[in-house]
């Protein structure tokens, strides 16, 4: 198979839909300059919300939502797939879904994921999060044709249910997308383990742009935006400002990792416990 340079944008989104538009898109023009032809934003790219309400305020049906005619715009006029890491698309009066769109040269969405696993947590240092009273959580895993292969869609806390990944790998997605918005307690703790353990127990590239910084609402995200090889090497990391990375990606490097490891096609039927 062809390699291909894919880039990850990190940001630190703010609570303003269009600004964060604008920022993306700067962003993204950065990475198509440095020659990536895939490019992923991070989850909750185009609003980070002071509450809950206002986040249900500024989102939008997916047919209203501003950021999807931008940035199929962008991906046309560039010639580049974009994985627009996730919008915060209206489903209800009270709730939204958190969506990841891959939208492919042509400026046509190729795939839509709707996050699975939501986080509600009590992580510590006085934190809680409660997605799931405004999100309705998604209920399919998602793969994705692209000219290099199959690539499997998922959103931040999907990244702590490593069944999933499993399916996509075994369902042949040779590169793993985690659009992230990690907050920065999880993040010290668990971030690259958990994306280097993805890639290695799957053979994949993991793509993982992120959240950075203090955020309008008083979240601090961790950043850290990581490009992980199928053998566990990271490829490419950002620090803590809004910025891009890039990396080589060759799909040949994951057939070569299933190979040397196929734990994929060693799976046992077991009992209990």
């Amino acid at each position: 198979m062809t390699g291909f340079r894919a880039a990850c944008v990190q940001m630190r989104s703010s609570d303003d839909v269009g600004e964060n538009i604008r920022t993306a898109s700067e962003l993204i023009r950065e990475a198509k300059g440095k020659g990536a032809v895939f490019v992923g934003t991070p989850e909750n790219t185009t609003i980070m919300a002071p509450d809950a309400g206002a986040k249900l305020e500024r989102s939008f049906p997916e047919d209203r939502d501003p950021a999807l005619p931008a940035f199929s715009a962008l991906a046309e006029e560039l010639g580049i797939w974009l994985l627009a890491g996730s919008l915060a698309i209206k489903v209800s009066d009270t709730k939204t879904a958190n969506r990841s769109f891959l939208i492919d040269p042509k400026g046509r969405v190729a795939a839509r994921y709707d996050k699975i696993h939501l986080f509600d947590t009590d992580p510590g240092a006085g934190e809680t999060y409660r997605e799931s009273n405004t999100v309705e959580g998604g209920h399919r895993a998602v793969l994705a044709e692209t000219p290099w292969g199959k690539i499997g869609l998922t959103i931040c806390y999907d990244l702590r249910f490593p069944q999933l990944y499993r399916r996509l790998a075994q369902a042949g997605a040779f590169l793993l997308t985690v659009p992230s918005a990690f907050t920065e307690t999880t993040g010290k703790a668990h971030w690259h383990t958990l994306l280097s353990a993805r890639a290695i127990e799957n053979g994949a590239f993991v793509l993982a742009p992120a959240q950075g910084g203090l955020h309008a609402n008083g979240r601090a995200t961790y950043g850290h935006s990581l490009i992980v090889a199928p053998w566990g090497e990271i490829l490419a990391e950002a620090g803590t400002e809004p910025g891009v990375i890039v990396a080589e990606i060759d799909p040949d490097a994951a057939n070569s990792a299933r190979q040397r490891v196929p734990s994929l096609r060693h799976d046992r039927n077991f009992e209990g416990p």
